[in-house]
């Protein structure tokens, strides 16, 4: 007998402010990389250089553009034995995080996240590869839902 995998859409969505976090990132690289470019444009005369600043515009026009399909593209899911998290629009990835297998709940918050009251929840596992991080939560939403992982955890501890 198969199972059949059951698809459920009640995903838990990160703020709509995480856009603009997502901008700010993307409006800061391009800045930094275009005066660099421009610097080896004027100051160090390689003629090329020109070639990269218009393909480091051409980028940051681009994240700007899909940055709010990105940020929407974010969600999680508190099931009953782990936690599920998606993020990708072209590539999309998911993962799940058992709650026995959490070692540590870190809630971090940038400058810009900061001012606009949002904090990213990250979780570590045993697996060295398990960077799972949630971006773009309400501070006080973070919180809550670190103090409630982190109590699945310790009830579902297994062999740690």
């Amino acid at each position: 007998m198969t199972q059949r995998l059951e698809i459920q859409t009640d995903w838990n969505r990160v703020s709509p402010k995480y856009v603009v976090v997502v901008l700010v990132g993307s409006l800061t690289s391009g800045v930094i990389a275009a005066a660099i470019a421009v610097f080896f444009w004027l100051v160090v005369q390689w003629w090329w250089a020109w070639i990269a600043l218009v393909v480091i515009a051409i980028a940051t026009i681009v994240q700007f553009i899909i940055a709010p399909r990105r940020a929407r593209a974010i969600g999680y899911r508190l099931r009953d034995d782990d936690l599920l998290m998606r993020r990708g629009i072209m590539f999309q990835r998911f993962v799940a995080v058992p709650y026995g297998r959490m070692q540590l709940v870190d809630v971090t918050r940038g400058p810009v996240a900061r001012m606009l009251g949002l904090a990213d929840l990250k979780f570590v596992t045993a697996a060295a590869s398990s960077g799972v991080e949630i971006p773009g939560l309400p501070e006080s939403d973070a919180g809550a839902l670190r103090d409630r992982l982190v109590a699945l955890a310790e009830s579902r501890r297994t062999g740690l």
